[in-house]
């Protein structure tokens, strides 16, 4: 399989494959494609499909089978912002932001990953709950904005705001810690929870969270009586 990222700040992601290939996504993310791409869908059985669910993904991933010869299919983006590739493979299992997953290459499964204080991520609100992608094969995630990679050593430690988390390394760990002082908390404007991200492993960060962009128009809509 061969693919080029093209365009921005809606990038699309056009992927050539050979006969018998397949890329899976979740429904009405395929853009365009060679008459050729044979489609089936699925859920991936009643385990996966909750995981799914709870993650905020749709329940039933499309697989799209090149037939007969090479075939051509593209995702494009919903939102400003970037398209990375990350290999997943044994040893190399990723956690990424609920909505993030535009398309993979057959052979990457999904399950759930929770942070380790649950009741925490209850409260931190947006993206206590995301995904693990594992398996192997080529992932193709949706960044918000521009992307800042990172990676930490073994212990070493940062503190982002949940939703600027678009994906990190499984080796790495979570927690949602409680913004520290009442005064702060309630006048600081930065929202009752932070998130802890402990290395090692590398983490990408997301400038423009859909969410906060959404905040920000909501200011500027007039209030209907």
């Amino acid at each position: 399989m061969k693919y080029e990222i093209k365009g921005t700040p809606l990038p699309v992601v056009e992927c050539t494959l050979d006969k018998g290939e397949a890329m899976v996504c979740e429904g009405g993310s395929m853009s365009w494609m060679s008459p050729n791409m044979d489609m089936q869908t699925s859920g991936g059985g009643l385990g996966k499909m909750f995981s799914k669910a709870i993650t905020g993904e749709s329940m039933f991933l499309n697989t799209y089978t090149a037939v007969g010869g090479e075939g051509m299919i593209a995702f494009a983006s919903s939102f400003p912002g970037n398209i990375i590739a990350v290999e997943v493979g044994p040893g190399r299992e990723i956690v990424c932001q609920k909505s993030s997953f535009l398309a993979s290459t057959a052979g990457v499964e999904f399950s759930v990953f929770f942070q380790r204080k649950f009741g925490a991520g209850l409260a931190g609100g947006e993206g206590f709950l995301m995904q693990r992608l594992s398996g192997a094969g080529l992932v193709f995630l949706e960044i918000d904005g521009s992307v800042v990679e990172k990676t930490l050593g073994p212990g070493e430690q940062i503190v982002v705001d949940t939703g600027y988390i678009a994906m990190m390394d499984a080796t790495c760990s979570m927690d949602v810690v409680s913004v520290k002082g009442v005064k702060n908390a309630l006048l600081g404007g930065e929202g009752l929870f932070n998130t802890v991200i402990t290395g090692p492993g590398r983490i990408y960060l997301q400038t423009m969270p859909a969410y906060q962009v959404a905040s920000v128009i909501r200011r500027f809509i007039p209030v209907q009586g």
